[in-house]
This record gives structure tokens, C-alpha cells and sequence, in this order.
């Protein structure tokens, strides 16, 4: 039997650009998320509970790019995706291509929890939803359709022709929010869990799929080391398994921050030559803390059974 634990919750709503009229909010809604998740590991609940709780708030919350407030493609449309992952069993489930789901998160437990798969896309997810009577949201708001209509302009000035949208980005960072939603937590019984859900990378390709369901890449946990959700450039984070590569350096005996400090320090060193911008949260089998990005901002916060008020930040340890 497990030595009782105490709890740690950590939330992240996406590194990036944070505009200003969503600063606030995002603030806001990742302390209203931490709050939820932590209540729910504090009455004993377990990590996966606590992390699809605090994940699906910030999928409701409409100012994050994950559930309502998704960010459109460059046919502009909603192609949502969601991760959760047990530390305690290894098991995982991970959805992609969902339209109006209302709860992406969700949706990926029941992939891990019901099924026989780790991640279900498209038709199949959606079908999935229906059996298990999931809630359907429309997940477009008036903030998206305004960055969209932004984004495509500047596009249309004579862009269209950009071998990489990543140069496009490096030149009008204002105009791009890469945010993804993600927590780790550690529950009472030792158990570490993580989830993680995004609307994409803004103007993608239709079928693009990035880090934030690929276990391993946006989303791993592992009772043996600790838990970690990814943010930022999908690809940057797929082509290092980044959040596998955070749990390897808490295996060999760093510490929650150490991890996730030496992670984004590879992708600086690894992949400098593009727009790299990556974020981390982790959480370790101690109940150690970690966060840090080399973005300009990344919107989070954590709680511990010792912070009666937790204060969310817009940046952690950045990583040059």
C-alpha cells in the first residue's frame, strides 16, 4: 500500500503570445481550473479525475485554444484533439479531428477507459461520443472568427507563397496564439496522471494533427517518474517526443524543474532554426513542480496542499 501522498495539481493554458484582452481571463480560468482539479484530489479523488476536471474547465472556459474557443484551420473549421494518460496502469486514450465535441478530454477517457485503442479520429471519435451520450458544443467564438479573419490577411498580403507558415509567425508573433490546455497532478495514493487538449495550430492544414494526443510527444505520466503535458509547436514536440523525453530526465534523477528546463533547453539546441516555441509543466513523484518555456509568455499556475490562494502567472522559467 501507498505511503498517502500530498496532493499537487499543475495547469498550464498554453505558452505563446498571450494578447491582452485574454490575459486576464486566462489568468483567471487556469486558477479556476487548478481549484477544481486540486478539490477533487484533496477529497481523495484520483489524478486522472483530477486533471480531466481542471482540463475540461478550460475547454468550457472560451479563452483558451482548446474545446470552446478552439482555434479554426485554414478552411475555418474546428478540428479539435485531447489526451489523458494514468501514470499508475500506463493506459492513455487520445482523440483527434473532432468538430463539437464540447469536451475533447472526456472524450479521450472514454477511448482509454472504454476501448481497446489509445486514439480514435474523425467519424470514429465522433461515433464514440454518441455512444457514450457526450454533450456538443459549438466551439467557434467571436474572438477566433477576429484573430482568423487577422490571420488570413496578413496572409493575403502577399504572403501566400511563404514556403512555412513559421516565417509567416516569426514576423507577426501578435497574431498567433499556439495555446494548448494541459495539468499534471499527484493524488493521495501516489498516483500521477496527465491530460492535455488544443484546437491546433491557427490556419493548419485540414487533418493536421499535432503533439497535444500523441502520447509520449504532448502528454506522458508514469508512477515510476512523474507526469508531464507539452505546449507550443506540435511538431517540435512530436519530432523530440518531448513530454517521454521531461519523464527520461525526472528517471535519471532530476527534479520536476530540472526536467522540464533541460527538455526545452534541447529544443533550443536541437531544433534552433525555426520558430521553436515550446512550454512545459511537469510534476514529479515528490510532489515537485516544474514549468518553464522559451516563449514570451505561458499562462499558468499550481497548487499544493501549503498555497491557500494560488497566483497564476505568465511566465515561468524561460529558457533561452
Amino acid at each position: 500500500m501507498n505511503e498517502a501522498r500530498k496532493p499537487v495539481i499543475v495547469v498550464h493554458g498554453g505558452a505563446g503570445t498571450w494578447h491582452s484582452e485574454r490575459r486576464q481571463p486566462g489568468l483567471e480560468g487556469v486558477k479556476r481550473a487548478a481549484k477544481t482539479g486540486f478539490e477533487i484530489l484533496e477529497h481523495g479523488g484520483s489524478a486522472v479525475d483530477g486533471v480531466m476536471e481542471a482540463v475540461a474547465v478550460m475547454e468550457d472556459g472560451g479563452v483558451f485554444n482548446a474545446g470552446y474557443g478552439s482555434s479554426l484551420n485554414i478552411e475555418k473549421r474546428v478540428e479539435m484533439e485531447a489526451s489523458i494518460m494514468d501514470g499508475r496502469t500506463l493506459q492513455a486514450g487520445a482523440v483527434g479531428l473532432l468538430e463539437d465535441i464540447k469536451n475533447p478530454v472526456c472524450l479521450a477517457r472514454v477511448v482509454m477507459e472504454e476501448t481497446d485503442h489509445v486514439f480514435v479520429v474523425g467519424e470514429g471519435a465522433e461515433k464514440l461520443a454518441e455512444i457514450f451520450n457526450l454533450e456538443r458544443k459549438e466551439p467557434i467564438t467571436e474572438l477566433r472568427l477576429k484573430y482568423y479573419e487577422k490571420q488570413r490577411k496578413a496572409l493575403r498580403e502577399g504572403k501566400l507563397q511563404l514556403p512555412r507558415l513559421a516565417d509567416l509567425i516569426r514576423k507577426h508573433p501578435e497574431l498567433f496564439t499556439l495555446e494548448t490546455v494541459g495539468a499534471v497532478a499527484l493524488d493521495k495514493e501516489g498516483n500521477v496522471a496527465t491530460a492535455t487538449s488544443t484546437g491546433g495550430f491557427p490556419l493548419k492544414l485540414p487533418g493536421r494533427i499535432g503533439d497535444s494526443p500523441l502520447i509520449g510527444c504532448g502528454t506522458y505520466a508514469d508512477n515510476q517518474v512523474g507526469a508531464c503535458s507539452a505546449t507550443g509547436v506540435g511538431e517540435i514536440a512530436i519530432r523530440l517526443v518531448l513530454a517521454k523525453t521531461v519523464c527520461d530526465f525526472m528517471d535519471n534523477g532530476k527534479t520536476a524543474q530540472e526536467a522540464v528546463e533541460l527538455a526545452v533547453d534541447l529544443v533550443n539546441r536541437r531544433i534552433p532554426d525555426t520558430y521553436n516555441s515550446m512550454g512545459l509543466i511537469a510534476v514529479d513523484v515528490c510532489g515537485g513542480v516544474g514549468a518553464a518555456h522559451n516563449s514570451p509568455t505561458m499562462c499558468w499556475t499550481y497548487i499544493t496542499p501549503e498555497i491557500q490562494k494560488p497566483v497564476a502567472y505568465l511566465t515561468a522559467k524561460i529558457v533561452k
